[in-house]
């Protein structure tokens, strides 16, 4: 419930501090006073964008400030969610600067436009004359019924389901998409692949291969010198090792003269080792060279083909091409694995499918259900406010597909004379019937509407006499299960409010400005009798505004 409202720096408005209560409350004034101007500054703390063209005074800012009493509205979840302090006395306001800039608090936390919004429409209905227009709203007659028919959080399982469903949708529609781009590439992937695995490659065999290929390309050279260096060491007549025996044979009857030549001995003698298994090694060596074409030719095939696969593939060295071998791998399993995406998430979409359409279901017989009270309901308030042969028909069409209001489709139908065919609302009704019938429509669904205020912005337009008591009646009805605000120009609604403000304009210091009074009982009884005849109304108007007063309130308070 709205419990006070601040505005200050606001059009013609330099500051007002207004309290409301329960029940209903009236707003009156005469045209273009500023009751619009009202309902404008109340809109930005409920979300809507201004400028600084709603500054009065253009060097100050503009301060929109409602306070709402939210302790019966379950909404400690909502704020938890936002990381917003909950208060069951919680503070909306917004600032606008002389700069232009525009700030929103909730609590005096800082909040964005959209959670400002997103908490104001769990607080506030604001209904005004032009609102008859979305009775052309496909969403708004689906929310009617759905708030009659009791379907309201149901509807709400539904949609997050139905955005789930059009997610996992849009999520095969994309691997389905990258399926046929893979496919396409496929081919080649598996062709590049077969190569490179058919190759065999092992790390560092370009190195082995380049010096197996050295050796076989220089055999004869390499097996002649090593038979030379054979011959030298140990098969030649003066060969090296019978030349170092000899010397060896010298020193051994001399090392016992001198420790010198004890040592030279020594050395004669390991040097006589070494070259012995020099001589050896070298033999093994000469009988390891094979002079094999065949080998040869084997060996440069196989050493062509991977500079040929290094040289295609972009590769340094053999680790590199392996890699990309294995990377052509990977994209073939990850094909497997694409099509195993694409088979579960058919699956997925399939049950989706099957528990939205039975939710549709639910929801689509809740709405049949309650078709004939709501028809019948707005139908007898109808004539009430003299539309006695007036004809209100929901017309509801299973359909096979599922849309995010469920699997309906939805036309009010409307006809206000006896004899006229129903046709759609926007196209038969005159204003004065669309507000009725509007009114019609927001007292059947308040009881069943969980926003504790609305405010009613002539909705009275185009009716008078009887139907404007009835209208009146029907607005008390409403003020009964939630907070109502109307601002009205009848007296006969006028005369039904608990409490009434009159708004009108004073000039000060040259510069227009609107103000906004709290009326006495003395004061509204002369303001009824104003908008029965005028500024200057005689006995006669007076008196009637009193009876009227007093008829109205007699078992008020």
């Amino acid at each position: 419930m709205l419990k006070s409202l601040l505005i200050e720096n606001y059009a013609l408005i330099e500051k007002l501090d207004i309290s409301f209560d329960e029940g209903l409350t009236i707003i009156t004034g005469e045209t273009g006073a500023g009751k619009s101007i009202l309902l404008g500054a109340m809109g930005l703390i409920l979300g809507q964008r201004a400028d600084t063209r709603v500054l009065l005074n253009k060097e100050s800012k503009c301060i929109i400030e409602g306070v709402f009493d939210i302790g019966n509205l379950q909404m400690e979840t909502l704020f938890q969610e936002n990381e917003l302090d909950y208060d069951t006395t919680t503070i909306f306001r917004r600032e606008i600067t002389p700069q232009g800039k525009s700030r929103a608090f909730i609590n005096d936390t800082p909040v964005n436009l959209q959670l400002l919004k997103l908490f104001a429409e769990r607080l506030i209905d604001i209904h005004s004359q032009h609102q008859s227009l979305l009775f052309a709203n496909s969403a708004f007659r689906y929310e009617l019924l759905d708030a009659w028919a009791g379907n309201t959080k149901t509807v709400s399982v539904y949609r997050k389901k139905y955005t789930s469903l059009q997610s996992t949708r849009q999520l095969l529609e994309k691997l389905r998409e990258q399926e046929k781009q893979a496919r396409a590439e496929l081919d080649y992937f598996s062709f590049q692949f077969d190569e490179l695995h058919k190759a065999a490659l092992i790390p560092g065999e370009l190195h082995e291969i380049e010096a197996e290929l050295e050796i076989l390309n220089n055999a004869g050279e390499i097996k002649f010198n090593l038979e030379k260096a054979g011959f030298i060491l140990q098969d030649s007549p003066e060969n090296v090792l019978s030349i170092v025996n000899e010397l060896t044979g010298l020193f051994k009857p001399l090392e016992k003269f001198d420790q010198g030549y004890a040592a030279i001995l020594g050395r004669l003698q390991s040097a006589s080792i070494e070259l012995k298994d020099i001589a050896q090694e070298v033999s093994v060596m000469k009988e390891d060279v094979s002079d094999d074409p065949g080998r040869a030719m084997e060996l440069q095939s196989r050493f062509d083909l991977l500079q040929k696969l290094l040289h295609k593939h972009h590769a340094a060295d053999i680790d590199e091409l392996m890699a990309v071998r294995d990377d052509f791998k990977s994209k073939i399993d990850s094909f497997d694995t694409l099509e195993e995406q694409i088979a579960n998430t058919e699956k997925e979409l399939a049950a989706k499918e099957q528990e939205l359409r039975l939710l549709a279901g639910e929801i689509s017989q809740n709405r049949e259900n309650a078709i004939p009270g709501l028809e019948k309901e707005i139908t007898a308030i109808l004539k009430e406010l003299a539309i006695p042969n007036g004809q209100f028909v929901v017309q509801l069409q299973k359909k096979e597909t599922m849309l995010s209001n469920g699997s309906d489709e939805l036309n009010l139908l409307f006809s206000a004379n006896l004899g006229s065919p129903l046709q759609e609302l926007s196209k038969v009704a005159s204003g004065g019937e669309l507000s009725r019938l509007m009114l019609a429509v927001k007292s059947v669904i308040s009881l069943k509407n969980l926003l504790p205020t609305i405010i009613f912005d002539e909705i009275d337009s185009g009716v008078s006499g009887e139907v404007a008591l009835k209208m009146g009646t029907i607005l008390e009805k409403i003020s009964k299960n939630m907070q109502v605000i109307s601002v009205t120009h009848l007296p006969q609604i006028a005369a039904r409010g608990k409490k009434q403000y009159v708004v009108y304009k004073h000039i000060e210091n040259q510069i227009t400005k609107t103000f906004v009074k709290e009326l006495s009982s003395r004061e509204r009884v002369e303001e009824i009798a104003r908008m029965l005849g005028g500024e200057n109304p005689g006995p006669a108007v007076v008196q009637a505004a009193e009876e009227l007063f007093d008829k109205q309130n007699i078992n008020k308070n």
